[in-house]
C-alpha cells in the first residue's frame, strides 16, 4: 500500500509531538520544560552565539527567545556577558549546569524509549532518508 506525502508529514509531526510530551513529562520533575531544556543545550553548545543565532537554532522567534532568556536569567540558570559593542552573549549558570546535566539523562531516557522499536539498521535508515529530505 502507497502512503500519500500528506500521510507520511502527519506520521512525522504525531511522532515528533508524542516524543516532545515525554520529554516534557521527563522534565518536568527538574520544574524545567522541553524549550527550557533545548534553550540550555544550545547556549552550551553554541557559546558567543547571537540572540538571533540562538532563537533561529531553537526554533524561536527572536521575541520568543528573549522572553525566554528573561525567564531563564531570573531563574539564575544563565547568565549574560557583555560583547563587543552593544551585543551580549550568554552562558550557563552553574545552577543551569547542573539542570542541563540532569535534563540531559532524562532526554537521553526518552530517546531510547522513543526509538527502542526500531533496530539500529531501522535508526540508520530513518535517519538516512530524513538527512535526504533536508538537504
Amino acid at each position: 500500500m502507497s502512503s500519500s506525502i500528506e500521510d507520511v508529514a502527519l506520521l512525522i509531526k504525531k511522532a515528533q509531538h508524542r516524543h516532545h510530551r515525554w520529554m516534557d513529562a521527563e522534565l518536568a520533575g527538574l520544574d524545567l520544560s522541553l524549550v527550557q531544556w533545548n534553550a540550555l543545550r544550545e547556549i552550551q553548545r553554541h557559546p558567543g552565539a547571537s540572540m538571533h543565532q540562538l532563537a533561529e537554532i531553537t526554533f524561536n522567534s527572536d521575541q520568543a527567545f528573549g522572553t525566554l532568556t528573561t525567564r531563564l536569567l531570573r531563574s539564575d540558570l544563565i547568565e549574560r556577558i557583555p560583547g563587543p559593542g552593544r551585543v551580549s552573549h550568554h552562558r550557563l549558570t552553574p545552577k543551569g549546569e547542573t539542570l542541563f546535566r540532569k535534563g540531559g539523562k532524562r532526554v537521553q531516557a526518552v530517546f531510547a524509549k522513543s526509538f527502542a522499536p526500531l533496530s539500529t539498521e531501522e535508526r540508520d535508515a530513518l535517519a538516512a532518508l530524513l538527512a535526504k529530505l533536508l538537504s
